[in-house]
């Protein structure tokens, strides 16, 4: 297969990187297929930090549409669901006229806006729209890249949760101020990062996110780029960070590079610490016991821990709520994704859930819903 390998760091463009760790012969879709497992990939995912600044970034990177295989991604769940809402309410507060959302795999943050009645016209530049429904969004099926051009005049430019996929963060952020005046708005919502690997979560780093986005790191890309903050609230605990920014006409002063050096690569050798004793400790509970297991999670989560070496001869299926996964297969596995419906009067069952900030939804939803006896691990 193909690749670009970075060989030098994202922020300094110098050789200033050393290995951290890697996952072997991990999948490189986190998604559902159909069709036979022989067909499915898996490369090795090396992780390299900057020994200056701190970041973490992934040596190499796949062909996008490997990665992105198809939509995996409908955005179901109140988790979800809240996002939507606060941010459409978070956009709302800059008066957007013509917005350009990159990204935008569905249609819920323009339906969302569109509540408030304004007259806003929205393109969507996305290379997978099936799932776009709304017939007053422009859609342009394609990648944004710097070969990405616009005839329409726009004033905003969105973006939720594509910050963190991109392969250069920089010319990602430069290339958006090409389509902006000065003082027009950018604004975006992108995951905490540096909550979510302080939390063990398995959805932080991987063949999607190649980069570790912290808060320090973004906001140096920004000043560097001409984009001054004008606002910034955190939804959830570990979910998003949400930025209004408004390009300035001139960078009249260099930004300081971020120093994380010390405290990244703390937290990132923790949770590889932590998961190894995880998957130690899920797999003597799977050896004890004699009900039925479950594996919740048709997505990263589950691929992690099976790479980690979580024991799967007991395992009966994966659970997901999403329709887009349910009867297809988990990629770089053999398991048909079934509803967590099917555990409804199975009595006592076991489910491995290590869903990170969508735990304790999942957990309710079954418990109250579906089968109060299933037992969580």
């Amino acid at each position: 297969m193909q690749y670009i390998e970075r060989k030098v760091s994202l922020l300094t463009k110098e050789d200033s990187l050393e290995h951290l760790y890697t996952f072997e012969k991990f999948p490189v879709f986190m998604g559902c297929v159909d069709g036979s497992p022989k067909n499915d990939l898996a490369e090795d995912e090396i992780w390299d930090i900057c020994s200056k600044t701190g970041l973490i970034q992934l040596r190499r990177l796949l062909p996008q549409d490997v990665v992105y295989l198809n939509q995996h991604n409908d955005g179901i769940g109140k988790t979800w669901q809240d996002h939507y809402v606060a941010f459409a309410q978070f956009l709302l507060r800059f008066s957007p006229k013509s917005v350009l959302e990159i990204g935008g795999a569905h249609d819920h943050i323009a339906c969302n806006v569109w509540k408030s009645k304004l007259d806003i016209s929205w393109t969507t530049i996305e290379p997978n729209p099936e799932y776009i429904h709304n017939e007053k969004i422009k859609i342009i099926k394609d990648f944004f890249d710097e070969r990405f051009t616009l005839d329409d005049e726009i004033d905003t430019v969105v973006h939720s949760h594509v910050f963190e996929h991109v392969y250069d963060p920089l010319a990602f952020i430069k290339h958006i101020g090409t389509f902006l005046k000065t003082s027009n708005r950018h604004i975006f919502a992108f995951p905490n990062m540096r909550a979510m690997l302080e939390n063990k979560f398995t959805n932080c780093l991987n063949f999607e996110h190649t980069v570790f986005l912290t808060e320090e790191v973004t906001e140096y890309i920004l000043a560097k780029e001409g984009f001054k903050i004008i606002a910034k609230e955190y939804y959830g605990d570990a979910h998003s960070i949400f930025y209004a920014t408004e390009k300035v006409n001139k960078v009249t002063k260099e930004p300081v590079l971020p120093s994380e050096y010390v405290e990244n690569k703390k937290v990132f050798m923790e949770y590889i610490s932590y998961h190894s004793e995880m998957i130690q400790e899920l797999n003597r509970l799977i050896d004890a016991s004699a009900e039925p297991i479950y594996l919740f999670g048709a997505h990263i989560f589950s691929q992690t821990l099976i790479r980690l070496g979580l024991n799967v001869k007991k395992i009966v299926s994966i659970l997901d709520n999403s329709p887009l996964k349910q009867h297809k297969r988990l990629y770089g596995t053999a398991y048909i994704v079934e509803s967590p419906n099917v555990l409804k009067d199975k009595g006592l069952v076991n489910v491995i859930l290590k869903a990170g900030m969508y735990n304790d939804e999942i957990k309710k939803d079954i418990l109250e819903n579906i089968n109060d006896q299933v037992v969580f691990w």
